[in-house]
């Protein structure tokens, strides 16, 4: 299977026309998901789809969405002094290698490479730049590059959640509205200052629809039962959402059946359920709109209420994972012992 991610020719461009004064390093390029890969061609040739299929594992959101993409560069090659400046770079090679000699020279951090493992450090090439090693034996030997790409593929994600709550909370936290849902709603929820919210009786909707709601809107909306049912079903649960969505949202959603995932799990100590999937516009719209949608039902046993939190995305034509987790953190922050 052919693999690559392409670069795009303006990208380039202006990276070959950026010159550091000087001598300091320039800022990365690139995305925070976007991950160069250098290793010498005989290599690649026997790791390629090790390398592809490890750190290109792909998460559902409207479809299977890579996590990360990968872009291989032939170290000293035509475009390596454009693509060594990009904010992710992972280098595989013995500790003799150039490429590895050369990012641990001119990092700004200091590791000590104690034999064969993954390493990183920072800023080699160019500022905010974290360079991921994969450290081969001296025989270069790959007997143990699969288990260190899986290592890598959990580091690399642990990281781009971390950048992605980081995005999300750079407008900061607004207290406020955690302290108002505590006095009048009996539950916490922590949001950016650029959510917005209004409340319809027993429905609370959190919405962030910047810069334009005809590309990008995240919402998150909380709604409870009292008393709390003994348990729902899956049926009864995409009737309780839809029945929010008819009531509150501005237009109308339906959840679709196919790939439907349901789990029963434990929200910090609530036994609850968990279904995601996708949502669309009816099709008597006229125009079709859809994105990714998570419901959740808890219980807290000391309000006698079942909750529902229900969080959907619309971002047509964009990558969606970032998103996702963003929504994700605020439904993790949801605290009804208060």
């Amino acid at each position: 299977m052919f693999h690559s991610t392409k670069i795009r020719a303006a990208t380039i461009l202006l990276l070959a026309a950026t010159v550091s004064a000087c001598g300091e390093k320039g800022m990365t390029y690139g995305d925070a998901n976007s991950v160069i890969a250098v290793t010498g061609t005989e290599r690649w040739a026997q790791i390629s789809d090790d390398v592809y299929g490890t750190l290109e594992q792909t998460v559902q959101t409207v479809r299977d969405e890579k996590a990360f993409t990968v872009t291989y560069q032939e170290p000293y090659g035509d475009t390596w002094n454009n693509l060594r400046r990009f904010r992710q770079m992972l280098l595989i090679g013995t500790p003799s290698d150039p490429w590895i000699v050369e990012a641990l020279d001119e990092s700004s951090t200091s590791v000590d490479i104690e034999g064969p493992g993954v390493y990183q450090v920072r800023n080699a090439w160019a500022r905010d730049q974290t360079v991921t090693l994969a450290i081969l034996p001296e025989d270069g030997s790959l007997d143990r590059l699969p288990d260190m790409l899986e290592e890598i593929q959990g580091t690399l994600d642990q990281q781009f959640r971390n950048y992605a709550r980081s995005r999300m909370f750079f407008s900061g936290v607004n207290e406020a509205i955690s302290d108002t849902l505590a006095a009048e709603a009996g539950f916490r929820l922590l949001l950016p200052e650029v959510y917005r919210w209004e409340r319809h009786d027993s429905i609370l909707v959190f919405r962030n629809d910047q810069p334009d709601p005809s590309e990008l809107i995240r919402q998150v909306t909380v709604t409870w039962r009292t008393p709390a049912p003994a348990s729902l079903t899956q049926e009864e649960i995409i009737s309780w959402r839809q029945s929010v969505a008819d009531a509150v949202y501005n237009e109308p959603q339906e959840l679709v059946q196919e790939g439907m995932i349901v789990e029963s799990t434990t929200f910090d100590g609530h036994e609850g359920t968990q279904i995601q999937a996708q949502w669309r516009n009816p099709p008597d719209r006229g125009w079709p709109a859809g994105g990714p949608v998570v419901v959740r039902t808890l219980t807290c046993d000391a309000q006698d209420r079942m909750y529902l939190i229900d969080a959907w995305l619309y971002a047509p034509g964009r990558e969606k994972y970032e998103y996702m987790i963003q929504l994700e953190t605020v439904m993790d922050s949801f605290d009804c012992e208060v």
